[in-house]
């Protein structure tokens, strides 16, 4: 670590929304409801995907996946965040910050990648029926979550190590309200051309490679809808196709917007708002949009409601 750094172990101060103590408040009781919400929907599904045996096919593998990594996505975030708008202190250890600016990086560069991993699953399930289960074997499912997960991890070792080695001349105040990477960077008191333009080159990687792959997908499996002659089928892969469009809509366009304009041309304060948008909202949408289009989902979502009801009676009887 740079010698330059040495002020910035005590730790960093995080602005935030600190000009604006009002939409503190506000905001405070607006993240509290979705990081419940959060919680609430994609353990939800987990548990819904894991106890129905009919659930136990690659797009819920898949969805399984997503619905952890929303959790660990806003857990990493939210707790910090709440503790800085409910009271004065703003401060965040140097420790907790790198934690933080790593877990951040690794978990949103995954959430990229499995959206392009759950496209290719659609278009196997909807381009080539007959050879799905073939095909999307549970090996080759696991082989491909270990690999996104695994990338992604190498590409926050890479850029966050860079970000931290940057000389930041004992400035410790970060004008955020969580220590995001772009954040991080401003902070720094050389030139930081070289890091951004790492950082813009793995960002075409990691966003604009799978968002190919996704419209490329999609390409195929509209034309393959068309041909479906049932219309029960044809509605049933809509639905389903949908659903995962409207996820990568919200995210890749909050994404695009954020990091891949020439010269961040995003205002500061819009700038938390999105950061605020994407990574507390969306996660909280996730849930909603794979289940209200999606009938099986529905199903077992009842089924755990029923058996959660029918062992809060069996206890009942047995305290009675």
């Amino acid at each position: 670590m740079d010698q330059n750094n040495c002020t910035s172990l005590h730790g960093f101060v995080l602005l935030g929304f600190s000009d604006h103590p009002k939409l503190e408040m506000v905001l405070s009781g607006v993240v509290t409801i979705f990081y419940f919400i959060t919680w609430v929907g994609n353990t939800a599904i987990i548990l819904a995907s894991l106890l129905d045996p009919h659930l136990h096919t690659p797009m819920y593998f898949f969805l399984r996946n997503l619905s952890f990594l929303d959790l660990c996505f806003t857990t990493s975030i939210v707790p910090q965040m709440l503790v800085n708008l409910w009271g004065p202190d703003k401060t965040i250890s140097f420790q907790g910050c790198v934690t933080q600016l790593y877990v951040y990086m690794w978990l949103g560069s995954t959430e990229c990648l499995l959206l392009g991993v759950m496209s290719y699953d659609r278009f196997t399930a909807i381009c080539k029926p007959l050879h799905y289960f073939v095909i999307m074997n549970p090996h080759l499912c696991l082989r491909m979550v270990i690999t996104v997960w695994s990338i992604s991890l190498a590409n926050s070792v890479v850029l966050c190590t860079l970000t931290l080695n940057l000389p930041r001349c004992g400035n410790k105040l970060v004008d955020h309200f969580l220590c995001e990477l772009p954040a991080m960077v401003k902070i720094a008191c050389i030139d930081t051309t070289r890091v951004e333009m790492s950082v813009f080159a793995l960002g075409v990687v990691f966003v604009l490679t799978p968002l190919s792959l996704i419209l490329i997908s999609y390409g195929y499996i509209a034309e393959a809808v068309l041909r479906i002659k049932s219309n029960a089928g044809r509605q049933k892969a809509i639905n389903t196709c949908g659903s995962h469009l409207t996820v990568v809509s919200i995210l890749y366009g909050t994404i695009i917007y954020m990091y891949l304009q020439p010269g961040n041309s995003a205002s500061q304060d819009q700038g938390k708002f999105l950061t605020l948008f994407y990574t507390i909202i969306t996660p909280s949408l996730n849930p909603l949009v794979y289940t209200l289009r999606n009938k099986d989902m529905k199903n077992a979502l009842r089924k755990l409601v029923r058996l959660d009801h029918e062992s809060t009676k069996l206890k009942r009887s047995r305290v009675s």
